[in-house]
């Protein structure tokens, strides 16, 4: 049977102790996967492993109970290799870069920041800042709407001016909250969001980050949806060792 891996964490004795069990329906009880002073985290993978709440839940609280006392390098929802030889064979090759990042990311944290415009008071600031815009809106409402010519020009124009708005809103949000960061990982602007950023906090840091989360939010509330998910584990700050 295949191995599913949930994440990499020095080898100590400690770890036999945790009782902890991992994804699927009838979920197996987790083993540590051991070589060049590291274990993996890992449990028989189960067939057709789809990414459920349930099993999106295991996967989690494995890595947040590996946190707490050990600190960990998680792998994201789905991770599987062939069997434990592979895995520690994995490990053998890769010991002094995990090692490495281990101690890198020792007590920190990662946060995820959405930031998202609420459609229509974008539209309303945008018409409001462009004189121009404000005026060619007006001009087409009092003829009816103008031609579809017209319509499609406007909206072009519309546009335009909101990636700008959205370009310039997206750094206001990041760099206040980038100061309070040791590394800032960008992601794909999913959903409609204007940003998507990472960040790899220290754990002493985090009461700094959330205030000033909390305070972009009271700033920009009529204007933007700022969501905030942490403290996590730093799933986008490990990286494979080079090959």
């Amino acid at each position: 049977m295949s191995t599913y891996v949930y994440g990499i964490v020095r080898d100590d004795e400690s770890l036999d102790r945790l009782k902890l069990t991992g994804v699927g329906e009838s979920p197996a009880p987790l083993r540590f996967v051991r070589a060049g002073g590291l274990a993996a985290a890992a449990s028989d993978a189960p067939e057709g492993l789809r990414a459920k709440r349930r099993d999106l839940t295991a996967h989690q609280d494995v890595l947040q109970t590996l946190a707490q006392g050990h600190g960990v390098l998680p792998l994201r929802f789905g991770a599987v290799s062939a069997d434990d030889e592979a895995v520690a064979a994995e490990l053998d090759r890769g010991a002094d870069h995990y090692s490495e990042l281990l101690a890198r990311l020792a007590e920190r944290v990662e946060f995820n920041v959405k930031a998202t415009h609420i459609e229509e008071a974008a539209l309303r600031l945008v018409l409001l800042e462009d004189e121009s815009l404000r005026a060619r809106n007006e001009a087409l409402r009092a003829s009816g709407g103008g031609t579809p010519a017209e319509q499609m020009e406007f909206g072009e124009q519309v546009s335009q001016a909101l990636e700008a708005l959205r370009q310039r809103d997206a750094e206001a949000v990041t760099r206040p909250l980038a100061e309070h960061a040791e590394r800032v990982a960008m992601g794909p602007l999913v959903g409609g969001c204007l940003a998507n950023v990472s960040l790899l906090v220290r754990k002493d840091r985090t009461e700094d980050l959330l205030r000033v989360a909390g305070e972009l939010q009271q700033k920009w509330g009529t204007l933007l949806e700022i969501r905030v998910n942490g403290p996590l584990p730093p799933y986008s700050f490990v990286t494979a060792p080079p090959r």
